[in-house]
């Protein structure tokens, strides 16, 4: 898995309901190495501090594979890297190989795994249509979110060194799927409510299923 953009966004305004709101979502390409803290990446809008930044959120990561199908659907776009409010955009990424937990080395920075991205009507709003919402969830390939456990620089052309695998966990794409399903695999929640990668408002919720 390797680097191949580093995305911020400055705030910009949108029309939701008739109101004006800030987000940090349209993200773009910098040249710039970046800095992943603790909370979020430095220099990075982030407005929404209830549901983006913070611990479990840090820094968001989209796979660059994913781009081709998104575009064929939506081509009419204006596509850059950063178009899914990913500050990192990792070639190589797969939800399906990755698990909750997994801690790896970027650059100068050390970072784990946590949770895929839920995504909200500013998702909707920036393409167009409320629709891509369910359409996002159904493909199932969501990218990741990552807690920093030591902060760093990270810049395009670093790789995502593995550290330490995690045991006994779900996989992101598995994970995403167990949050939108009806029917929850209780096993699957088992195997996840004792992971701290997770923040425990959400394993919580998911310890109720059982």
């Amino acid at each position: 898995m390797k680097i191949i953009s580093t995305n911020i966004a400055k705030p910009t305004t949108i029309i939701w309901n008739s109101k004006e709101e800030t987000t940090g979502i349209y993200k773009i390409p910098t040249n710039q190495p970046i800095s992943l803290g603790k909370h979020d990446v430095k220099g990075d809008e982030v407005t929404d501090r209830k549901h983006h930044g913070g611990e479990f959120k840090a820094c968001y990561l989209f796979s660059a594979n994913q781009y081709e199908y998104w575009k064929s659907l939506y081509p009419n776009l204006d596509w850059n890297w950063g178009m899914f409010g990913e500050n990192l955009t990792v070639s190589g990424l797969d939800e399906k190989e990755i698990h909750i937990g997994d801690i790896y080395k970027i650059g100068s920075a050390l970072v784990q795994i946590t949770q895929p991205r839920e995504p909200c009507y500013k998702f909707g709003v920036k393409f167009g249509t409320q629709n891509v919402l369910k359409q996002f969830i159904d493909h199932g390939f969501s990218g990741t979110y990552i807690r920093v456990l030591k902060e760093g620089f990270v810049k395009t052309g670093h790789v995502l060194e593995p550290v330490k695998k995690s045991k006994n966990s779900l996989s992101t794409w598995q994970f995403f799927n167990l949050l939108y399903n009806k029917e929850k695999n209780k096993e699957h929640i088992k195997l996840i409510i004792n992971n701290n990668a997770l923040p425990k408002r959400k394993r919580d919720k998911l310890q109720s299923f059982l």
